[in-house]
């Protein structure tokens, strides 16, 4: 099998990618449409549409990330291939008619990142992979819950278009992937990712998801008003409204967070995320 690895543009990521060897590294974007959430530098904007081959505005995960990726890629000495889906816009309010993704219908993740990987994967691959997943060995409940969705033979099945039938598309359950967690074979943790990108010249975020991920607590999301109060109204704004339905958490509404009190000293990488393996990694 090809070994593929996925990296988010975390750290921890992004060490896989750099220790154990792989065919191919996979970075999968998310795009908003919203000019306030503008990339600000429009020539790494327009290197950024080149490389998805999709117009590029901006993203809700931070910035940062992309210059990650760019320094990453120079470091390794190896091409990233990037790949890209719907916006978000048209994820929420043509695919799912206004309905905002949640902890009980997270088809986020499914559509913005794996789905893209996918077909990337069909089109250049087309065969099982090993896709190399940076869980650390403290989140081997994130691995169970990966396992425990694989079939007889290791692999995990995504539902996507495998052809056409007559004018409608033919939809199957291809079983594409084969997960494996080096990090949690070898028994490493935080502290050894940390350690090993102190001198290296990377550019990192303190997290690597979506700014307003629901999977984070309020307390979180309220400290991102502070950073990035573009992106988290972007996220106030799906839930107004003339916007769309629902809401991205029950307890509580975005708009709501603004006027909590600026969590200064707040530690941001030590914060979970999606047991999916491909944001928060």
């Amino acid at each position: 099998m090809k070994i593929v690895t996925s990296i988010s543009g975390g750290r921890t990521s992004a060490y896989v990618a750099a220790n154990y060897p792989s065919d191919y590294l996979l970075f999968a974007l998310v795009r908003v449409e919203d000019e306030n959430c503008r990339f600000p530098d429009d020539k790494i904007r327009k290197e950024v549409e080149d490389r998805i081959q999709a117009p590029f505005i901006g993203t809700v995960e931070d910035d940062l990330i992309i210059y990650t990726m760019l320094d990453l890629e120079q470091y390794l000495g190896k091409k990233i291939d990037w790949v890209t889906g719907e916006t978000y816009e048209t994820l929420i309010h043509k695919v799912n008619y206004g309905y905002l993704p949640n902890i009980d219908r997270r088809y986020c993740t499914q559509r913005l990142k794996i789905e893209p990987m996918f077909y990337w994967w069909q089109k250049n691959i087309n065969s099982p992979v090993i896709m190399q997943i940076g869980f650390r060995s403290n989140e081997v409940d994130r691995a169970n819950k990966m396992s425990a969705r694989l079939n007889k033979d290791r692999l995990l099945s995504f539902k996507g278009i495998v052809g056409k039938r007559g004018k409608k598309n033919k939809w199957a359950d291809v079983f594409w992937q084969q997960p494996k967690f080096p990090l949690i074979e070898d028994g490493l943790l935080k502290h050894d990712i940390v350690k090993f990108w102190e001198d290296k010249p990377i550019r990192f975020a303190d997290y690597n998801n979506c700014v307003g991920c629901f999977h984070r607590s309020p307390l979180f999301l309220a400290k991102m008003y502070d950073l990035h109060p573009n992106k988290m109204n972007w996220f106030s704004n799906q839930e107004g409204k003339q916007r769309g339905k629902g809401s991205w958490r029950s307890d509580i509404k975005y708009d709501e967070l603004k006027s909590w009190k600026s969590q200064r000293q707040l530690e941001l990488y030590d914060f979970g995320g999606c047991d999916t393996g491909y944001c928060g990694i």
